[in-house]
């Protein structure tokens, strides 16, 4: 399939998962009034927080009663819809040739809605990233695509799933690029860019152009612009903070999840163990502060925090302490959702108790919890996810005052530094890791697949003239001169090469022979033919498409190679030889 062709499949891809994005709001939005308000309605704003339900203390039973119907759903139908959702889709990226069953589309879009709408402290980005990659792998399936394609739509989905969401086609295109994509070329960057890009366009026609949140800029100018240098080591301190925050939450995650599930085998008990906690967390919250908080993504208290309603120091870290305990056990508990939102939550409470605490402690310098939220909410996604550049650019996008990226990129960095210091792992990979899948964290330029294949290959030592057939035991196999080391022999009948073997795979059969032994010639008869001048990794996409492991490098354009015009031989030995090389460079 032509880049062209992949392209406008991505283009395609776009559309359904910006409308897919729609689709799931439509249900969070339904589900939620149900649960929370008793009526049959889509007109819900996340920023807004929820009034409090006509159930009185009932309402503790909407979570539980919405994971139940999860717990069935899951597993059910789709077990690979349970929790976050980005580690099922690195895991069908790395390990299952990016094969997405159809089926976790409809599961996973119902299971979060209701997870989510019930009132599981989870977010919505997690359920349409897989839902995207989902529908990106199914495309490629149905047509039949080469894995690296297929790859390709999965990582393109899951992009336009976070652009769709939050309106950040920059911060799409990272996630793919960073979390995403094995490999980083124009065939794979140009069918990303144009998904991620197409599901923000048609998101913005269904939710319109304004960022995720709403933030006065005329409370964070002169503050968050690098004017004042006193500030600097105050980024530095809240990234290592909001670093060991998130390293917290990865070890919560799991560390509940154990708990639970070492307490109550039994998957519904554990549900109604656990959401019921979350039922009770939320209503005490409701009775304490008037909201309850903790409920699904959490974007109005986010949105509070960003308006600068909400400032005590103390609240804000009670806030930081419930969500993280709220949504480790909604997770552990069965819940279908993401935790990207939930991660926004943490830094937003975290970052805006700092400023507080920094206000109260320098009240002249013009201080307050809604800058150091912003700058919180970078810190935790991008030292939970390892995925800098995303975090940096989504805050950006989500809050459309540039300001923010400078003390962003200082508070990241020692957040993501921080938590790989206490864990190599992040929150994506730390749940693969205990299946024994282990996902590469860094992104490594196989330098030495654009060298040329004078540069790799391995001489020609001689030549093998053949008299007979090489399938007859008895043919005559004569050398054309002395046979020494361990390079390559060329098999010819006459001036045409038929095979190709090592010359001390040779000598061995020759030994043999002697001794009266009657085997055919152990050559390789299967290659390709390529050009002195070829990039190796051309060579090797032709290697793999014919499905062969030697290529005859020759100094002409013949198709047949003449044996005196083969100068060398690459296999798989060669290439194995080059990467390790490459290592040993970097050491």
């Amino acid at each position: 399939m032509s880049l062209l062709t992949l392209s406008t499949l991505a283009v395609t891809l776009g559309v359904a998962t910006g409308i897919a994005a729609a689709a799931l709001r439509g249900l969070i939005a339904f589900f939620h009034n149900l649960f929370f308000a008793g009526e049959a309605s889509f007109a819900y704003d996340a920023n807004v927080f929820t009034p409090p339900a006509p159930w009185g203390p009932l309402v503790i039973l909407a979570p539980v009663l919405g994971g139940l119907v999860v717990v069935f759903l899951v597993r059910r139908y789709a077990p690979e819809a349970k929790g976050h959702g980005v580690p099922e889709v690195m895991d069908a990226i790395y390990y299952k040739r990016g094969r997405i069953r159809p089926v976790v589309v409809f599961v996973k879009a119902v299971a979060s809605a209701l997870s989510i709408g019930s009132g599981a402290s989870v977010g919505r980005e997690g359920p349409i990233i897989q839902i995207g990659s989902a529908i990106g792998s199914s495309m490629g399936q149905a047509l039949r695509l080469s894995t690296w394609q297929v790859i390709t739509l999965v990582a393109a989905g899951a992009g336009a799933g976070i652009a769709a969401t939050f309106n950040t086609p920059l911060g799409g295109v990272m996630f793919a690029v960073e979390l995403m994509l094995p490999e980083i070329s124009a065939r794979t960057f140009l069918p990303v860019v144009l998904a991620t890009g197409t599901a923000t366009y048609v998101g913005r026609m269904l939710f319109g152009i304004a960022p995720a949140f709403t933030v006065p800029t005329a409370e964070l100018a002169n503050i968050l612009l690098p004017t004042n240098l006193w500030l600097l080591p105050i980024y530095v301190a809240l990234g290592i903070l909001c670093g060991v925050a998130a390293y917290g939450f990865v070890r919560l995650l799991h560390g509940i999840e154990d708990l639970l599930e070492a307490r109550f085998a039994n998957p519904y008990l554990r549900a109604v163990v656990g959401l019921g906690g979350i039922g009770v967390l939320m209503y005490l919250l409701m009775v304490g502060t008037g909201h309850y908080h903790v409920d699904g993504v959490g974007y109005g208290t986010i949105q509070a925090i960003l308006l600068g309603e909400m400032s005590g120091v103390g609240i804000l870290f009670l806030l930081f302490l419930a969500k993280l305990l709220a949504t480790t056990t909604s997770l552990a508990a069965g819940a279908s959702g993401g935790v990207f939102a939930p991660s926004l939550f943490l830094g937003a409470t975290l970052g805006g108790a700092f400023g507080s605490l920094l206000a109260f402690l320098f009240p002249d310098a013009g201080l307050n919890a809604a800058q150091f939220a912003i700058i919180g909410m970078a810190a935790v996604v991008g030292g939970g996810t390892g995925a800098a550049m995303t975090a940096i650019l989504m805050m950006f996008e989500m809050t459309t005052d540039y300001s923010v990226i400078v003390p962003a990129i200082i508070a990241v960095a020692c957040a993501i530094g921080t938590r790989r210091a206490l864990v190599s792992e992040n929150i994506y990979t730390f749940k693969l890791l205990r299946r024994g899948h282990h996902i590469p964290k860094d992104r490594h330029s196989n330098m030495f697949l654009v060298r040329h294949a004078r540069e790799v290959m391995t001489p020609v030592g001689g030549v093998l003239s053949l008299r007979g057939s090489l399938d007859d035991p008895e043919a005559e196999i004569v050398p054309e001169g002395e046979v020494a080391g361990d390079d390559y022999l060329l098999v010819a009948r006459g001036q045409h090469v038929s095979a190709v073997i090592r010359a001390e795979e040779f000598r061995h059969w020759k030994a043999l022979r002697a001794e009266g032994a009657r085997e055919p010639l152990p050559a390789e008869r299967h290659f390709i033919v390529g050009r002195a001048g070829d990039l190796l990794v051309d060579v090797l996409r032709r290697m793999s498409r014919h499905g062969v492991t030697h290529a005859l490098i020759t100094g002409s354009a013949h198709r047949v190679p003449h044996a005196a015009d083969v100068l060398g031989v690459i296999s798989e030995h060669e290439v194995a030889e080059q990467v390790l090389d490459q290592f040993r460079r970097q050491e």
